[in-house]
Formats: structure tokens, sequence, C-alpha cells
């Protein structure tokens, strides 16, 4: 995900009280990365897998020796795996992470590529049909692209669905899509949102509120369906945007609090991410390689 225009943070129609989080006012630098790293230690839900060393990019095959040791790093911090592809070596994500007792958020990538598109979904449905799919997510974010129509959209579903009649079914995309595609709702089983104060210019002090308030929205939408975050951030360094500000301080704060809040409320929560990765510095600009908990290196960042 990244900024779009329309969608941007206003602290006039936010209510912040009794959701701003951890006082940091009164926490050390020294204490704010021990705080952090008690936080990674305590464990999460999930994890968004970042699966791309530096000099590698999609359409790069990985090889289950790079995805192994990067399950074993993460393991011991998360109880699920997202992973975005079925193809190019991302098939091997789901099956480490069952052989290291993870759960699985299997998603296929969709595009404007309609023959990839036929790979991706036979991939994930012979991935599911093998039980290496906890939830099978049909795309990620092309309603926010607009690289594919909605119609083909639930047409992808349809086909995963009937395929997989045993493995919940969503789609992930922005918090707001959800509202303004009904039918892709009643077509789910589950409602995977995306929920990025960052790219809404948030400042880190109601970083915390806009979330909750982008969760708020999707759970409405979800009309009673489980609603599960899929993603959400804080980048470490780079350029800024508007008044959300890219620095280690942020990125630790936002990390803290979401797993605080997610943990106290029962979020279903994916954090984004678990590696810097360098190539994803295109649409994102350079704030898009440095999205981790552990840097390029695979070492814990703080």
């Amino acid at each position: 995900m990244s900024y779009r225009e329309g969608h941007h943070f206003s602290i006039a129609k936010h209510n912040y009280s009794g959701h701003a989080g951890v006082d940091f006012n009164k926490i050390s630098g020294e204490e704010l990365k021990e705080l952090w790293l008690e936080t990674v230690q305590n464990g999460m839900h999930g994890l968004c897998f970042s699966m791309y060393e530096d000099g590698q990019k999609p359409g790069d095959v990985i090889t289950v020796a790079q995805v192994q040791r990067r399950i074993q790093i993460i393991k011991p911090y998360t109880k699920w795996v997202r992973s975005f592809s079925c193809i190019e070596g991302n098939e091997h994500i789901p099956k480490i992470a069952k052989e290291h007792g993870l759960k699985t958020l299997v998603g296929a990538w969709l595009g404007d590529d309609l023959e990839m598109n036929e790979t991706e979904i036979a991939a994930l449905i012979a991935l599911g049909k093998e039980g290496y799919v906890d939830i099978a997510a049909v795309g990620n974010e092309v309603l926010y692209r607009n690289e594919l129509s909605k119609e083909q959209l639930l047409g992808y579903i349809k086909r995963v669905k009937e395929a997989l009649p045993n493995i919940e079914v969503g789609y992930v995309d922005a918090y707001y899509e959800f509202t303004q595609h009904p039918e892709i709702v009643d077509a789910t089983d589950v409602i995977l949102s995306n929920c990025y104060p960052y790219w809404e210019g948030c400042p880190m002090e109601y970083a915390l509120n806009h979330m909750q308030q982008m969760y708020g929205q999707a759970v409405d939408a979800a009309r009673g369906k489980k609603v599960i975050i899929t993603e959400t951030g804080w980048p470490s360094q780079g350029s800024s945007l508007k008044g959300a500000i890219s620095n280690a301080e942020n990125a630790m704060k936002y990390f803290i609090n979401s797993q605080v809040w997610s943990a106290k409320d029962g979020i279903e929560l994916f954090y984004f991410s678990s590696f810097d990765e360098s190539w994803k510095v295109g649409a994102e600009g350079d704030v898009g390689a440095y999205w981790g908990l552990w840097d390029k290196h695979e070492n814990l960042k703080f």
C-alpha cells in the first residue's frame, strides 16, 4: 500500500481520548528500545513474510533454503505467517511454516496479467488441497491498484471457494475498499483489511487511534464477519509523509502500541513486516525498504 490522494488523516475528525496508547513521554530512548525488544520477544499474532534478500525482487525464484532460514528466524515470535504469492518460491513459505508449527494466511497475487493469475489461483488451490493453507487470500489490493474489475475479482474468489470448501477465503485490501464494495464482503468468509495510519500522513501521537478508526470502519463494512488486520506498520527511516515521520523512534512506538492494543482487545493483526527489503523502493519511495522488524541482514533492528 502507498499514498492515495483523498485519503489522509484529519485531526478534526477523530476523538483520541483513551486511545493514545503507551505514554512515551515518560520513557527514555534506551527504555524505549528495551520495551520494543520485550514486545517483540513476547510474540505476536502474525507477521507478513519478507521474501527477498538484497539484489532480489519479485520474479526471482527463491530457494527452499532461503525460506527455511527466514522462517526459523521469525518462528519464536509469531503464531501465523502471511505470504503474498504462490509461485516463484513463495509456495515454500506455507509448507515450511507448517513444518515449524505455524499457521498460514496464504495469498494468490493477482494483477492485470490474466495468464499469471491463472497460475497463481491454481497454485493456491493446490496448496489448500495439500493442507498448507489455514486462510486463503485471493488477491491483494487489486481494487486499490485498479488492476482488476470487481466482477473479475469475484470470479476468482468464487473459484477458490468452490475448490476449497473447508478453508476460510478472503480478499486483502485497504480498509475503506470494503465499504465501497459490499459485494466483496458478501462473497468472502473473512475480511482482510490493511490499515496504515502512516500512508494517510497521520502524526504518531494519533496513529493508534487512527488505526482503531480504520479497523472500526472495516468492522462496520463486514456486517458481522470476522475482520483481520492483514497489514499495518511504520517505516524506521526514509522520507516522511505529511505529519507521519519516518524514524526509528516512531517505528518502535507504533509497533509497541499496535501489539498492546491488538492483544488487549483480541484483534488478529499481521505486522508488516518481518525483514527490510531493498527492492521495495518503487511506488513507495525510499521508505519502502525500511518496514521490517529485522534489517536486511536479518538482525533485529533495535
